[in-house]
């Protein structure tokens, strides 16, 4: 039987088209592929490059040369070169999406017993009443730390402990400044001082701290990066925020209701 002139073009079109199809497939897992390799080649980088610091995984962003970067429950972004990081979220604008909540693992917001945390190796700052509660891993050298610090000084009515937690894989003269804080008579104000005015303590003899315990302890947390907050509830928050809104994360959830059920009334 004589195949008709169409029937021929549409036997065509689909080989073509399965063609086409199994190319396309191919050439998306060759990507994938790439993507991996280029990923794993990253974190083996960023690996060498801080060895004190534990890196999870790695993965590219839609940001040309930019990292995405896991670090317990932390993420950070990195450039490719590995000079600079920033804590924070990372929007897409277009699609008004937050990546960074989108890509972060599911660990990421899981809750730490407030209770087990050795509050006596804090520095413990009083503000107002001091009936909130808050601790906080801080490195005296991380740049978000201290605009943490900025805008924790204009919250009220807290009490803070914050566990110094230096990062040597990326700031060498952390742990040493740490101490000096430590062994100073007064260590809130003087933590106070470094992180808003860059002041280091001077004349201060040297003594036994608890530095070494804090690192130990913020990795057995799975804390790798700072700063990270944590209420006294046990909710999480790594990074920098503003006054208001940490203000409100450090609340407790029924407080924040009854504020907002105030707020409605009021309206």
């Amino acid at each position: 039987m004589k195949l008709t002139q169409k029937f021929k073009l549409a036997i065509n079109l689909a080989l073509v088209t399965g063609v086409l199809l199994v190319s396309a497939v191919s050439t998306s897992n060759a990507f994938a592929a790439e993507d991996k390799i280029g990923n794993e080649v990253m974190l083996a980088k960023f690996r060498k490059l801080y060895p004190a610091t534990k890196f999870d995984s790695v993965k590219a962003t839609p940001v040309p040369s930019m990292y995405e970067l896991h670090m317990g429950k932390n993420v950070v972004y990195a450039h490719e070169d590995g000079r600079y990081f920033f804590f924070g979220s990372l929007y897409d604008m277009k699609n008004q999406e937050d990546l960074t909540a989108s890509g972060a693992s599911a660990d990421t917001g899981t809750k730490i017993d407030f209770s087990k945390l050795p509050l006596n190796k804090a520095i413990k700052t009083v503000k107002g009443n001091g009936k909130r509660v808050v601790a906080v891993f801080s490195d005296p050298e991380c740049p978000y730390c201290k605009r943490l610090e900025v805008e924790l000084s204009k919250v009220t009515d807290v009490t803070i402990y914050t566990f110094m937690y230096p990062l040597d894989g990326l700031h060498p003269e952390a742990k040493s400044k740490a101490e000096a804080v430590w062994c100073s008579k007064d260590r809130s104000a003087a933590w106070q001082a470094l992180l808003l005015k860059g002041k280091i303590p001077e004349g201060v003899k040297n003594c036994a701290t608890p530095i070494d315990e804090i690192v130990a302890l913020a990795g057995d947390l799975g804390i790798q990066g700072t700063p990270f907050i944590i209420t006294k509830d046990g909710r999480t928050m790594p990074g920098a925020a503003e006054a208001a809104r940490l203000s409100s994360f450090i609340n407790e959830p029924t407080l924040n209701k009854v504020a907002s059920d105030k707020e409605v009334r009021h309206e």
